[in-house]
């Protein structure tokens, strides 16, 4: 139930945005053929859509800011968890890459951080498929103000 209030707050949050934007913004939803990983996120802003990958495990999105945007999955192979995802991305010794926010739920986890130079927001969810399904976003610290609003309503469309 409080996951299903998260959720709709997480929607009405996205509208809101959106409701702000220019009278051109619009919503696209894309849904990932292989994983079914769905996610939907303003496509006036990431409008450079990248080639789909030969694997077909997702896509992504450039905006003329600087910013991208990756929806995917991958199989949990390892039979990852939340918990030990995030304890290995806190561990990792990956060069310009640092956690500084992390939250675990039952079959979800989010971080986010620095990489490169960039803030990025991570959202994974744990498929009970055997699944891990992905949304990834990054941007230059100079556009905090521009993607921070965004960032929830987007990974909380992950699906």
């Amino acid at each position: 139930m409080e996951a299903r209030m998260k959720r709709r707050q997480a929607v009405l949050v996205f509208v809101a945005t959106l409701a702000a934007m220019p009278a051109s913004a619009a919503p696209s939803t894309y849904v990932n053929e292989r994983f079914g990983t769905v996610c939907t996120f303003p496509d006036e802003i990431f409008t450079d859509r990248q080639p789909e990958p030969e694997n077909g495990d997702g896509q992504v999105w450039l905006s003329a800011d600087g910013a991208s945007l990756t929806c995917s999955g991958i199989l949990n192979v390892d039979n990852d968890t939340p918990k030990s995802f995030v304890a290995d991305e806190k561990a990792s010794k990956e060069p310009g890459y640092t956690v500084t926010y992390s939250k675990t739920g039952k079959g979800w986890a989010v971080l986010s951080g620095m990489k490169d130079g960039k803030i990025f927001y991570e959202r994974r969810v744990f498929g009970r498929d055997g699944v891990i399904r992905t949304v990834w976003i990054d941007y230059p610290p100079s556009l905090k103000a521009k993607y921070d609003p965004l960032v929830g309503a987007i990974a909380g469309s992950l699906k």
